[in-house]
């Protein structure tokens, strides 16, 4: 009988052939972590530093914090792409969450998919095995990775790939390189946005909320619309103008943010509302 770990393998193969794109899309989804203000823990709470992670890094001073680093960053470079995922957010979290949201899982999936059309292409009796075992019918591909349980062991080698790969790279040359696929990006989430109007009137929010929403967006020199790589860059702005999750909600609809966007905006939020947010604080 096929065994669906043999596809786990094919996907590993797949993602080793796409190292390329994704350290292509890293650079692009960094573009902007200059700007964004450095945070560090002070007497429990973490506030703003005064300074930019360009400015520290620039100065090769280190980005993230000894004790809050993950453990599959190592010693990061000072200044480096893989100092810059271990920097931390306003809200008590770390850019590699936002960066595992934005870019680490939806790759993963999508090389997943393409593993398993490999499969059904090369070996069509090894994909109706497969299909058997599982109990799917293979209508939806997404479901047949997901009841595999492909996604968890290549997630983790993806990002030892891209670490491997980039991690040592200086932020400012990640950012130089991902520019122009980041121009892109915008250019296509500005064409969706275009021909996706969103279906649902906007709830009504309140004119300080709108207010501070929009300084956070020209601080945060965000592309318009605000694509979905750049939507952990956008709720950090957000957050850091003072704006409560519910008020982040609610401006939403009114900011020029893609449908994508603001979509992984939200499961962000949801995400902290189940798990609980850093320093009590509540959704």
């Amino acid at each position: 009988m096929f065994e669906a770990d043999a596809v786990g393998l094919l996907a590993r193969e797949v993602l080793r052939e796409r190292l390329g794109a994704l350290v292509a899309e890293a650079c692009a989804w960094s573009v902007g972590l200059s700007d964004l203000p450095h945070h560090a823990r002070r007497h429990g709470r973490v506030v703003p530093s005064g300074v930019t992670l360009g400015v520290r890094a620039a100065g090769g001073q280190q980005l993230g914090v000894e004790e809050d680093a993950r453990l599959e960053l190592g010693d990061a470079r000072a200044g480096s792409f893989a100092d810059a995922l271990d920097a931390l957010t306003a809200d008590g979290r770390l850019h590699a969450e936002r960066f595992e949201v934005d870019v680490l899982t939806p790759f993963v999936t999508d090389t997943c998919v393409r593993a398993a059309q490999r499969l059904q292409e090369t070996d069509p009796s090894a994909w109706e095995e497969l299909l058997d075992e599982l109990g799917e019918d293979g209508d939806d591909l997404v479901a047949v990775v997901r009841a595999a349980e492909w996604e968890a062991p290549l997630r983790t080698e993806a990002e030892h790939l891209l670490l491997a790969a980039m991690g040592h790279v200086p932020l400012v040359q990640a950012e130089a390189e991902g520019l122009p696929l980041s121009l892109v990006r915008a250019a296509e989430a500005e064409t969706r946005a275009a021909v996706e109007p969103s279906l649902e009137e906007p709830a009504a929010v309140a004119d300080g909320a709108l207010f501070l929403a929009d300084v956070a967006l020209r601080e945060a020199a965000l592309p318009v619309p605000v694509p979905p790589e750049q939507a952990g860059i956008l709720l950090e702005a957000l957050l850091q103008q003072g704006l409560e999750p519910e008020e982040v909600r609610a401006v939403l609809p009114h900011l020029p943010v893609t449908g994508d966007a603001a979509e992984r905006v939200a499961d962000v939020l949801r995400r902290l509302d189940e798990e609980g947010w850093p320093g009590g604080r509540s959704g």
